[in-house]
């Protein structure tokens, strides 16, 4: 597996990143699944796109790779609320089936998404990691390999 990691990073990364550029895109779905309760559902919606668009460019970015897997992981969490008011309230969303097999698989995901963070949490040190900066601009004492 740890073959792949830095394949799987960049992955989550981009995945990540576009998800976020979603929020701002088409926040409409997002809205509908946001728990009542929450004040500010489409502010909240914009927010969470931010942090996803930060920390998928964070995870590339090595001196912040390891602060950026935490800040997605606690997003992943903080946005889990939103995943199961869809399924307890049987919200519909334009191309996605609404079956309770869906909501069923859908939330586990999230779980997959929190521990696929939480491997970029340990410290990359001595390892090469992928980055979108050039390994010659980060400073000797930032460098992770």
């Amino acid at each position: 597996m740890k073959k792949y990691k830095e394949t799987l990073r960049v992955i989550l990364a981009i995945s990540i990143i576009v998800v976020g550029v979603t929020h701002f895109v088409i926040p409409e779905p997002y809205v509908k699944i946001m728990p009542p309760q929450l004040p500010y559902p489409l502010g909240l919606v914009y927010l969470s796109g931010f942090y996803e668009i930060l920390g998928g460019i964070g995870l590339l970015v090595p001196p912040v790779s390891q602060a950026a897997a935490w800040g997605l992981l606690a997003l992943f969490i903080a946005v889990f609320p939103a995943n199961i008011n869809m399924a307890v309230n049987h919200i519909q969303l334009e191309h996605i089936p609404n079956s309770p097999w869906v909501h069923v698989v859908r939330l586990p995901l999230q779980a997959v998404l929190i521990a696929w963070a939480w491997w970029y949490t340990k410290s990359s040190v001595g390892e090469k990691q992928a980055s979108i900066i050039p390994k010659s601009l980060i400073p000797k004492e930032l460098e992770l390999e």
